[in-house]
């Protein structure tokens, strides 16, 4: 049988900044200013549809600290919380961890789609997500 644990706060945040991280790196892609907003827009929807202890995570608490100064600062924060959140999600709630990857994906293709398709940018950042859903298989 499996249980399912209680996130702790750090857990959570851990979740979060890959979530709201993989949105910003797909918004970073293709820059412009009324791109980011119809992005994050898009986005917040699929972050939001999430249930369980995904939605949990996405929900409560602080807004993670993201990195903003570089995209491979940002990227060596995403994408160790992405592969973090994924083990975090095995051990603690086996049950969402195909939920966390889904909303990730969702939110980050939502992002892509928002403004005029998806840009072949935007494509290599998601397929770079995906993987790093992928790694701690």
């Amino acid at each position: 049988m499996i249980m399912e644990q209680r996130l702790t706060d750090q857990e959570r945040l851990t979740l979060k900044t890959g979530a709201f991280g993989a949105v910003l790196l797909v918004t970073n892609a293709d820059p412009g200013m009324v791109a980011v907003f119809r992005e994050s827009f898009a986005a917040s929807g699929a972050l939001a549809g999430a249930s369980g202890v995904v939605k949990e995570a996405l929900t409560t608490g602080p807004l993670p600290r993201l990195p903003r100064d570089s995209e491979l600062e940002i990227e060596s924060v995403v994408f160790p919380a992405l592969t973090g959140a994924v083990r975090i999600l095995r051990e603690k709630s086996p049950t969402d961890v195909e939920t966390y990857r889904s909303v990730v994906l969702t939110a980050a293709d939502r992002a892509a789609r928002a403004h005029n398709g998806v840009a072949p940018a935007e494509a290599a950042v998601i397929d770079r997500i995906r993987g790093a859903l992928a790694e701690s298989a």
